[in-house]
């Protein structure tokens, strides 16, 4: 009888105490995910300067182009906020990207250049290991998330003070699609290299 009664508040605690854990372990994993995307975005904040250089050198008379997307990645560098924040600045400095990428079509000599095509396969696989840690984060703040919401885990995390995770979201289609930066074998085969 003592057994049974002191069972069932032993069980609770242990109950909470892996629960509690459970969603230490799950923030913890949110944290480190949210640290991968931060990597990838340094890494094509270090190659916009050489692709706005590159381009400079070819297309003089874009010039306010080249200082938005400078503006942009300055802005998108400097975002420390929640992950929708800095979002936003990512939408801005991805579209500059490809407003950039764009006007490079006008100019054969930049297309067929072994820098300018370099840089462009650089940001090619930055976007897609942008997009690969993007969704790992995102299955962490739903794992964390779900764990706060659903019965009885709900009341662990209250009681704890446990918040939701913001989802790191692309908002605009343009920028759900990975920067295109490929050119027709035509496109080579016509340059100088």
């Amino acid at each position: 009888m003592i057994y049974a009664v002191l069972g069932i508040p032993v069980a609770l605690l242990l109950w909470i105490a892996l629960t509690y854990n459970a969603l230490v372990r799950t923030r913890q994993q949110v944290r480190e995910s949210w640290s991968g995307i931060d990597t990838e975005l340094k890494r094509r904040y270090d190659l916009v300067p050489n692709l706005v250089e590159t381009v400079r050198g070819y297309a003089a008379h874009e010039r306010n182009l080249l200082e938005s997307v400078t503006a942009a990645r300055a802005r998108a560098q400097a975002s420390t906020g929640s992950p929708g924040a800095q979002a936003a600045d990512e939408k801005v400095l991805v579209a500059g990207m490809q407003k950039l990428l764009a006007v490079a079509e006008e100019y054969p000599d930049l297309k067929a250049s072994q820098h300018f095509l370099g840089l462009q396969h650089e940001l090619t696989n930055t976007e897609n290991r942008i997009q690969a840690a993007r969704r790992f984060f995102n299955a962490n703040v739903r794992d964390l998330n779900t764990r706060l919401q659903v019965f009885p885990s709900n009341l662990v995390g209250s009681a704890f003070s446990f918040q939701p995770e913001e989802f790191f979201e692309v908002e605009s289609s343009v920028i759900r699609k990975v920067v295109d930066v490929n050119f027709t074998p035509d496109d080579l085969r016509d340059a100088d290299i």
